[in-house]
Parts: C-alpha cells; structure tokens; sequence
C-alpha cells in the first residue's frame, strides 16, 4: 500500500474488493497512508470497517477538529519538554486521537505481518520497521516534513518513507504467490490558477516519489498487479473530501476484480505445468 496523504483513502476500495471476493493477504506491507491503512487490515478490520471509522471520523469537520484537539499538549511543561515548532503536529498523539481502537499498540499483537517504510534522516537510508511499538512505526512511516514533527524511535530520527519507498512491493517477494501494489502518489496537475508555493513543494515530492516507484519497477520484479485510482487533482492534506476521493476512485474495484481473477488463472495455469 502506497503513500499519497489523503488520496490514500482509495486504499479503501482495494480493502473492500478483498474482502468481496474472499481474499485475506499473508503480508502487508505499507508506506505512510498506506502503513496506516495496512495496520487497520492487518489488525483484523474489513474494509467496511475501516470505511466506516474513516467517514466517521473525517466528513465533519468539527469531527476532526475535536479529535485534533484532544491530540494537544496537556501542560506547558509538556510543550517546553517536546519543543515547540510553528506548522510540526505530533503526529504520534494524532494518530492515537484518529485510529480506531482495533489497532493494537504492537506489531506483535497483529492478525496480519506488517512492514512499514521509514526514512531515518541521519542515516540517510530506508528503515523497515515491522516490531515493537505500532503508534511510533507509523508515525515514523508517515511524517511528512513541514507538517509533522519528526518521530523519535529507538535512538533514531525518522521521516515519510515515502522519500525512500513510497510503493514498497519489492517488500513481499517471496512472501505471497500474488502481489498487489497499490500506488497513490499521483502527479500535478494543470490547474485554472498558477501553482503556490506549497502546491510547488507538494508536487515536486511526487516527482520525486513518481521516480523512485519507476526505479523500483525497473530493478525488482514487479507486483503481479499495479493499481493506480485517478487521484491526481486531490491534495495531499484533502482528507475532509473523503466523499470525493471514493467517489472518483471507485471505478478501481472491478478493474482489480478482473485483474485478481487474471492474475490466478496465470498462477494456476503455470503451477499445473510444473507439475
């Protein structure tokens, strides 16, 4: 499951059409929204589930600003001792305010293996963070620079893993028969309006991110399935067009239907030939 900010809530529909066809992965492995997502399957949630908790918690703006809010700092003391840092959220408390409860505090305690990609700044290479503390890994996982602070885990610094593995397939090879990779990075687009600054930013990780994916395909053998939804002209921090986003993605479920049912038949029929 790949990272895009709010354009991985089309992750969802992949979740769905799993579980409408019967199919439970034997690994998951995850970047940013996508380690989010994937920890929510893996805890043992149907895509409906998630689904639900997800508008829940997301189509009402005062919603998410309550949930925001309980994420604050409770003292001042707290705040001297964290540093304050104009624009950083913690992501570590939001993510506690925001994931169901289903989610457990562990890797350990999950129905599913999960792997998630983090970046470890001062190291200058990807980390695969798949035991221990589940809240930390994720934070880790999706902490993008600018928007949140940071993530402290085991004596190392770590940011988004999308700047190193925003689609981490190659992470399941020789884990399961059939591998499904589900990319939402997306790439600019031309807008009405010139874009901002932040706009400028934004999109120039997804260049980057774009490239990277590309360079992943070209030297590791690639998902048996590559599922890209239309989610190009959503922002990454447009998590309150939740309803938007899975309305404009959802034409995804029958094309991974068809392409799952493909890529078992191409399974089954080279399995009968070894034999």
């Amino acid at each position: 499951m790949g990272g895009g900010g709010a354009r991985g809530l089309a992750h969802i529909h992949v979740i769905e059409t799993l579980d409408e066809m019967g199919i439970r992965p034997v690994a998951i492995a995850g970047s940013s929204i996508g380690a989010i997502m994937g920890a929510g399957m893996a805890a043992g949630m149907t895509g409906a589930e998630i689904h639900d908790h997800a508008r829940s918690v997301l189509e009402k703006p005062i919603n998410v600003a309550s949930r925001m809010w309980s994420a604050r700092p409770t003292s001042v003391k707290e705040v001297l001792s964290k540093g304050f840092r104009l624009g950083q959220f913690n992501l570590e408390r939001l993510l506690k305010a925001f994931l169901p409860t289903q989610v457990p505090m562990t890797f350990e305690e999950l129905e599913i293996p999960l792997s998630c990609t983090a970046t470890d700044y001062f190291a200058h290479a990807l980390s695969v963070l798949d035991s221990g503390d589940l809240n930390s890994a994720l934070a880790a996982s999706a902490a993008i620079p600018g928007v949140f602070r940071p993530v402290k885990r085991d004596g190392r610094l770590y940011v988004d893993g999308g700047f190193y593995s925003p689609l981490p397939f190659d992470l399941l090879e020789g884990k399961a028969d059939i591998v499904i990779a589900v990319d939402v990075v997306g790439s600019p687009v031309e807008g009405p309006k010139p874009p901002t600054t932040v706009d400028l930013m934004y999109g120039a990780s997804q260049l980057m991110m774009q490239s990277i994916i590309a360079a992943q395909l070209k030297h590791h053998r690639p998902p048996h399935i590559l599922v890209k939804p239309d989610i190009s002209r959503f922002r990454v921090l447009d998590f309150l067009k939740i309803d938007a986003v899975l309305k404009e993605t959802v034409s995804v479920r029958d094309e991974l239907k068809r392409d799952i049912e493909n890529a078992v038949r191409d399974f089954d029929r080279n399995a009968s030939k070894r034999q």
